[in-house]
């Protein structure tokens, strides 16, 4: 009886032979290798382009004479708009900004 289940386990685990071994490692071998290669491809240019983001928000933040006195002309708009100050003064900042 304990002979007929050994080899009856036996004939389950190498019902499949050769064939199953030999069809994982041929088929998934060049399968793997192109997925595996294309993954990597793809995460080597994720971080380029997580890189060039980063680098591109890093500029954009750090301030530079131009940007703030385009910001200073600006608010110095939005004044006059508002009537705090008047046409005369205006003139006289923009020239002093510019």
């Amino acid at each position: 009886m304990l002979t007929g289940l050994v080899e009856q386990a036996h004939a389950q685990y190498g019902g499949y032979g050769d064939w199953h071994r030999g069809m994982m490692d041929w088929g998934m071998g060049w399968f793997g290798g192109i997925f595996m290669l294309i993954f990597w491809i793809l995460v080597i240019i994720g971080l380029v382009f997580l890189i060039k983001w980063l680098v591109q928000n890093t500029r954009a933040g750090s301030s530079s004479p131009r940007s703030e006195s385009s910001r200073a002309l600006d608010i110095l708009k939005e004044r006059y708009a508002r009537g705090e100050i008047d046409k005369q003064e205006f003139e006289e900042k923009k020239r002093d900004l510019s």
